[in-house]
């Protein structure tokens, strides 16, 4: 998936955007991303409260769902900044929904046997 903006298309887009929020830091990266301003990683450790590598391990996952989106740019003293947005998403759950999406997962052919 590359990004959240539209439907879950399989079962697996479904599977890594529950994993990607199944984590209090992730969910408090998304929280603090909700206000529409990009801070850079720095700024956002400090926000979220966890050190840098931590956060970055975090926001590969959240990236790799789809649920962030990342740009690098320059600050004023020439500095490459890596700055973070959240992706507007929705996830809709519904018994419905797991039934259409569990057919398309990578592994339902081993789920049958």
């Amino acid at each position: 998936m590359t990004a959240m903006k539209g439907e879950l298309a399989t079962g697996d887009d479904l599977l890594r955007a529950l994993i990607a929020l199944a984590n209090p830091h992730r969910l408090r990266i998304v929280a603090t991303l909700i206000d529409g301003k990009r801070p850079h990683v720095s700024e956002l450790a400090r926000l979220v409260g966890i050190s840098r590598p931590l956060l970055y391990l975090h926001l590969e996952k959240l990236e790799a769902a789809g649920l962030v989106c990342s740009e690098l740019s320059l600050s004023q003293d020439g500095k490459a900044m890596r700055q973070y947005e959240i992706v507007p998403f929705q996830l809709p759950l519904s018994p419905e929904l797991i039934a259409r999406l569990v057919a398309t997962l990578t592994d339902a052919k081993e789920m049958k046997r």
